[in-house]
């Protein structure tokens, strides 16, 4: 479309309020938008995955693999991978060019989520019930698993009491699990929550806990990153949502960094559970999900931790949001339908943009023709008029211009498949 045609004032809106569409393909339990935002992947209770194109709101893949109900998903950075765990014990790596599984890799227990490395789709991290975080590698065709330790790094100036008995506080430690695991922008880095509410910093080449930090008493169910990964959301059981500063990783000794809270968002009078949190495309404002009967999402912008606007959803419980990466736009989905709504800005078309006299009514009015409107032009004056008009400009219809802040690298476009090939989507699990 056109920018002319756009209300300026409109695109300076950096929240949706409008209910604009809903997306229906079986029951939904999380969605993840790619890096681009062009695509949405959706996994549903039945295990299959589905990847919406978001600029038509079509299907662009339909992936089966699951057995049982898919718990996370995750894009590799040029929008070709997919990574899928589900309540199976199986975390399914897809090919989107041709919808083909390229990896898959089974536990021994059940998976909290997966998450691909931001530069290497043949790394990822996995978060386990009972069990140590697992950080997969298969670069070499061979599947790696390296276990990650649950227990946080002591400080010298622990509790005497600590310090007396240093077996019993390492099975004290031990009793915790790693609820959640995601990989810091660049990647060298993995942050893990406890659900003694530690804070994990380990190194993914070394595999080494470099530093941990005390953020709460209770469980850490999620770690989310800004888009310029400066700083990072903690989400925990205590009803209470932390903004911090993401530290300065260019230090060699980690013992330097400084995790410091900016804001905490909670809800004080309904003391609101929160399902999932995310930030915006420009990590100005932060989102999140309530818990059962309050079937709101909330925005609360990042300055000064105001609340700004709160959305209600169409008495739903939503269970997972997330928001377009480069557009103003947000995506949620329901506990009880599983269907997909989206909220988007709605933006009004300046028609008079195009021509200094063109007059926008708000009704029907009867037209008045100027009176010399139908006038016969002389010969030699039409012929004038028609040699200035081949000196204008030529109208480009078919470039499409990017809107402000629009994502401005190449990403993979995912082919069209005619006639879908029966092996593509075998049950059979490759190795």
């Amino acid at each position: 479309m056109n920018l002319l045609l756009l209300d300026p004032f409109a695109l300076s809106q950096e929240y949706p309020e409008n209910l604009t569409h809903t997306l229906n393909y079986g029951h939904s339990t999380c969605i993840k938008f790619n890096r681009k935002g062009d695509y949405l992947a959706s996994g549903l209770i039945d295990g299959t995955v589905i990847v919406f194109d978001f600029e038509t709101y079509g299907i662009a893949r339909v992936l089966r693999g699951h057995t049982r109900p898919v718990q996370s998903l995750s894009w590799s950075r040029d929008g070709r991978y997919l990574l899928s765990s589900s309540r199976d014990w199986k975390c399914i790596l897809w090919d989107l060019k041709d919808g083909s599984r390229e990896k898959t890799v089974r536990f021994e227990s059940a998976i909290w989520g997966a998450e691909l490395h931001p530069f290497n789709h043949q790394i990822f991290i996995a978060a386990l019930l009972d069990d140590a975080p697992t950080l997969v590698d298969f670069s070499d065709g061979t599947i790696r698993k390296h276990l990650l330790s649950n227990t946080p790094l002591q400080k010298d100036d622990e509790d005497e009491e600590d310090e007396e008995d240093a077996d019993g506080r390492e099975r004290k430690h031990d009793k915790q699990s790693t609820l959640v695991a995601t990989f810091t922008r660049s990647g060298q880095y993995i942050f893990a929550g406890t659900s003694k509410g530690w804070l994990n910093v380990i190194d993914s080449e070394t595999l080494q806990t470099v530093r941990s930090e005390k953020l709460t008493t209770s469980n850490i169910k999620h770690i989310c990153f800004s888009i310029s990964g400066k700083q990072f959301l903690v989400n925990s059981s205590d009803r209470t949502i932390r903004l911090y500063n993401t530290p300065d990783l260019t230090y060699v000794d980690p013992v330097d960094w400084d995790i410091d809270i900016v804001h905490r968002f909670q809800d004080v009078v309904n003391r609101l559970q929160w399902n999932s949190v995310a930030f915006s495309s420009n990590g100005d404002y932060v989102m999140a999900s309530t818990y059962q009967d309050a079937h709101d999402i909330y925005i609360w912008e990042t300055t000064v931790g105001s609340l700004v606007k709160i959305i209600e959803s169409p008495r739903e419980e939503i269970v997972d949001v997330q928001w377009d990466p480069n557009r103003t736009l947000v995506a949620a989905t329901g506990l009880d339908n599983g269907t997909i709504y989206v909220w988007a800005t709605v933006t009004p078309q300046r028609w008079s943009a195009l021509a200094p006299d063109f007059v926008e009514v708000e009704e029907n009015v009867e037209y008045e023709e100027r009176e010399d409107e139908f006038d016969i032009i002389p010969d030699e004056i039409a012929n004038k008029r028609k040699l200035d008009q081949e000196d204008d400009d030529e109208v480009d219809v078919v470039t499409i211009e990017r809107v402000r802040g629009e994502f401005s690298e190449e990403s993979f476009v995912i082919p069209v498949i005619l006639e879908e090939d029966d092996e593509t989507f075998d049950s059979s699990d490759s190795d």
